[in-house]
Order: structure tokens, then sequence, then C-alpha cells
């Protein structure tokens, strides 16, 4: 059948508008891809952004990235007045040291610093701490006469006292709570269950006197009140490690001294330790009966002067 024209020109018609539609259509898609046009895509300026990063000039709303802050640098700690060193005293019998830095844990000593030696009255140091705090734990004032003991105790080390609030204590069961809060690794209750003879370690030594330091052996209550009264340590007791400190800086140190003649032995055993701040040094020895307390107490100070002069 023959196409007339009239139907011809509205197929034309037809055609030049679909053109012109895809032609339309073009137009815009081109304009947003414009770089700048208001029609442009926020996915097409992301394509500009690299996986990862942030801040790229494609997105003009990223936040512009910020450097990693520096990591502060660690407080350097104040150098102690006593230091690590060769200790080397002539002498005979045994002895052995340690010194614990407090601040940071760090334990010094020769090898036999983990030996035992009895204690003698050093171990009143604890006895005094364990009464004090199990009295504020069970809510009790202790009457003046057992304050007069706790202070004479530590000041002028009565054994009369010692006992007394040792008994008061449980007897025993008094050093292996010592071992178990203070957390002594080498330290065992006496024999024959009495305080004299507990067995402790030079580096033991240094374990209780910063379990004192640090409150937990007298507890918050009573900790200030027995460092004072070590440092108060008077008479006879009043030598050793800190006899190597100047008379001004003695006044600081908190001291506990032990000092017995052993007869079934037929050994004399000195114990020192001594509390400073930011430190604790023990030293223990046993060495022949006949040579008296003082040989020991040298031996302890020579330790601290050692010590003290490897401080610079």
């Amino acid at each position: 059948m023959a196409t007339t024209p009239k139907r011809r020109r509205g197929r034309r018609a037809t055609t030049v508008v679909a053109i012109a539609v895809v032609l339309a259509a073009l137009a815009v898609a081109g304009i947003r891809l414009w770089p700048g046009s208001p029609m442009a895509t926020r996915a097409a300026a992301r394509w500009e952004t690299p996986p990862g990063l942030t801040g790229a000039t494609g997105d003009p709303d990223a936040s512009p990235t910020t450097p990693p802050a520096k990591p502060s640098p660690k407080p350097t700690l104040k150098p102690l007045p006593v230091a690590a060193t060769d200790v080397k005293i002539d002498h005979t019998g045994w002895y052995s040291w340690a010194l614990l830095d407090t601040r940071t844990g760090k334990m010094s000593g020769p090898a036999d610093r983990t030996d035992l030696s009895t204690t003698a009255s050093l171990i009143k140091s604890w006895i005094g701490a364990d009464f004090l705090r199990r009295s504020a734990e069970q809510g009790t004032e202790p009457s003046a006469s057992r304050m007069a003991q706790v202070s004479t105790m530590i000041r002028d080390s009565d054994n009369n006292a010692a006992q007394s609030l040792y008994e008061a204590n449980g007897g025993s069961p008094s050093i292996k709570r010592l071992i178990s809060m203070c957390k002594l690794k080498d330290s065992k209750v006496a024999a024959d269950g009495g305080w004299s003879r507990t067995l402790l370690s030079p580096a033991d030594v240094t374990r209780l006197g910063a379990c004192i330091a640090n409150g937990t052996a007298a507890g918050p209550k009573w900790t200030k009140y027995l460092l004072d009264e070590m440092r108060a340590v008077r008479g006879t007791g009043n030598f050793g490690i800190r006899k190597a400190f100047p008379a001004a800086d003695q006044k600081k140190i908190a001291i506990k001294n032990g000092w017995v003649d052993r007869q079934r032995e037929q050994e004399y055993h000195v114990s020192c330790m001594a509390i400073g701040d930011g430190w604790v040094v023990g030293v223990m020895t046993k060495y022949d009966i006949s040579k008296g307390y003082t040989y020991g107490a040298n031996i302890c100070e020579q330790v601290g002067e050692q010590l003290r002069a490897a401080a610079g």
C-alpha cells in the first residue's frame, strides 16, 4: 500500500523529536561532568579521592588530615642516693645485701641475696605493723599501754614488748601473714615458732621494707606512725646502713636492725634494714660469735657507704 504524504510527514516529525531528546540528554550529562559545574555529582568528586584517604582536594567537605600526635616522653626518675655496685668488704663469715628501687621494682645485689639468716630484732618492724593494721581492721583503738609497747619495741628494741605483741598477733601465723601480704619469696617461719628465729633473705628484707613503705604492712591509718617510730630508733640499735649518710639525711631514713648471739650455732647474726625515699637496702651477716655485734654493724655500714658512693 502506498504511503501518503501526510504519514511520511508524521514519521519525520517523530524522528526529529527523538533525536532532539537524545541530544538534550547528552548535553545535560556533559554539563554535569564539567569541573565546578553546580550540577556536578558528588560521586564524580569522590572518584578523585584515593581509597583510605581523607581531605583530598576533590572532596570539599572532607576534614584536613591531622598528623599523628607525638608520644609524650617518659618522665625521668630522680637519681637515688644509692646505686648497685660490686661491694667488697674484708671480712670473715658470710654477708649479703640487696637494694630495691621501690619506684620501679628493680632488685639489685649479689647472687646469694636469696640466702637465709635469722632476723633477730629486725622482725619487730613487722610485729608492730601487723598489730597496728589488725587493730584498725577490727575497728579497735590500741590502748595507751599497747602503743607504748609498739614504740619501745621499735625505738629501743624491747624484747618483752615484742613478745607480748607477737602473742597478741597470734604467734607464727603473724609471720605467715608477712610472707603472704608482702609477697616474700625466700622466707620461712622459725621451726620453734619464735619471732627472733624468723628466716629472711636480704632480698626479702627489702620486700618487707617496701611493704611497710607502701602502706600494706601497717595499713593506711598507721603507716606514717610506724615509719616515724623507725626513724626515731635510738641507742644500741641505731647503727648500720643509715650511718653511711650525713646526719641531716639520717633523720629521714627509717631503720630496724637485729643482732643476736646464737649459742647453738656459735655465730653472731646481725641484720639491717633501711628505708629511704624510693629505696630499701637490706643486709644480713653471720660470723664467729666471738666478734660481737659491732662487727656485723660495721659490715652493714660499709655496704651503705659503697652503695652511696656508687650513686655519685
